[in-house]
């Protein structure tokens, strides 16, 4: 039971370190760069610290996904978090 458990983990953590290295490849890279690429954000706001935050949400097998990223005032991104993608 424990090596099942153990197993189910490291595929979930090799699923998220995938996704990690396919979003920081966007890290210091203009906001255009990553909107040619993702298209059009579902969502986008300007948030407390005066940065913008461009969100997409998909759904894969019926499970939301959610992909955020800070857009600094030089329009350069500077930060993401991804909920639920795999």
């Amino acid at each position: 039971m424990i090596t099942g458990c153990q197993t189910i983990k490291d595929k979930t953590d090799a699923i998220v370190e995938k996704e990690n290295e396919k979003l920081s490849k966007y890290i210091s890279k203009p906001a255009s760069v990553l909107q040619m690429e993702l298209g059009k954000p579902d969502e986008d706001f300007k948030n407390a610290k005066g940065n913008f935050e461009l969100i997409y949400n998909t759904k894969k097998y019926g499970i939301p996904c959610e992909r955020r990223f800070e857009i600094n005032p030089d329009n350069i991104v500077i930060g993401f978090v991804s909920n639920g993608c795999f």
